[in-house]
């Protein structure tokens, strides 16, 4: 696992990094004026002229037409691994364009985030690359597909996880959702709400999310894992940041679990977006403002 430490010393850090931004600009300033300071050549004086030409002197194909910026503009890995991989391969993400655009605006605007997402696909190089920088992990409950995908797309930061709870007792599940004790926010790992999963690896309870896609487990019939617990969660763990809001996803709506479980644990008072098969809610924190009520 990768570790979140930070410098001992982000005073020095600071004071290095904005010696070396000031070092940088003056170098580039009097760069940039040095070369606009010499005289243009003529490109008749370059046609009708006899002499040989020095090696030293600039010509016209060494002379660059724009200015020399000081960023790179080098395409990043993650970016770079994500367009060879969809232009190599007849596999494309399981969401549609305009369910996939809703997710990339937040991103935009967020990026680079922490990205959290329940489930593991042909999409997953995707969402990492459009959160470069940023940390984008996913849970997968099936660990022979973690490790087909880990000898294809090793970059991906992905742990094994696994549901007890199966689609056939969402009906249940609701109505345990409905006591007080699914109403407290907290830390999921400490919830005395049966819904809570609390199997995760720690620091994925430790990081505050700003975004969550919940696209998994797998929950297309009665004895598949289901939903219900990732939903909960998920809006669990948006409620329990410090402070700000979390964006939280979730796909395949037109299933009764999906439908059910994020209107009534995400809240229909949070729904911002829905596009084909998936809502985006935005769901503020509850530690930042006491007597918030669970659903506005």
């Amino acid at each position: 696992m990768r570790s979140n430490s930070k410098p001992h010393s982000p005073f020095n850090t600071k004071l290095i990094l904005i010696f070396a931004s000031v070092v940088l600009f003056v170098f580039l300033l009097i760069t940039t004026t040095s070369s606009f300071s010499k005289p243009p050549i003529s490109q008749s004086h370059l046609s009708n002229s006899t002499h040989p030409v020095d090696d030293s002197e600039p010509t016209p194909l060494d002379c660059p037409s724009l200015p020399l910026t000081p960023t790179c503009t080098k395409t990043p890995p993650s970016l770079a691994n994500a367009l060879i991989h969809y232009a190599t391969t007849n596999i494309t993400p399981q969401q549609t364009l305009k369910e996939i655009s809703v997710s990339a605006r937040v991103l935009e605007k967020k990026a680079p985030c922490n990205f959290l997402v329940f489930g593991l696909g042909h999409d997953s190089l995707m969402w990492a690359g459009l959160n470069h920088g940023g940390r984008t992990v996913f849970l997968e409950e099936d660990k022979a597909w973690i490790e087909q995908i880990k000898q294809k797309l090793p970059s991906l930061e992905s742990y094994h996880v696994e549901y007890v709870t199966k689609v056939h007792q969402a009906d249940d599940l609701l109505e345990t959702g409905m006591k007080e004790e699914c109403k407290v926010v907290g830390d999921p790992r400490f919830s005395k709400c049966d819904l809570a999963l609390k199997g995760f690896p720690n620091e994925i309870y430790d990081i505050e999310w700003d975004l969550i896609m919940v696209d998994a487990p797998t929950g297309f019939h009665d004895e598949a894992p289901g939903r219900m617990n990732a939903i909960y969660t998920a809006g669990l763990m948006a409620r329990n940041r410090e402070e700000g809001e979390t964006d939280v996803f979730v796909h395949d709506v037109n299933r009764g679990v999906e439908d059910k479980f994020s209107m009534a644990f995400l809240c229909e008072g949070y729904l911002r977006e829905q596009q084909g098969l998936l809502r985006h809610f935005t769901i503020p924190s509850h530690r930042s403002r006491s007597g918030r009520p669970f659903c506005p």
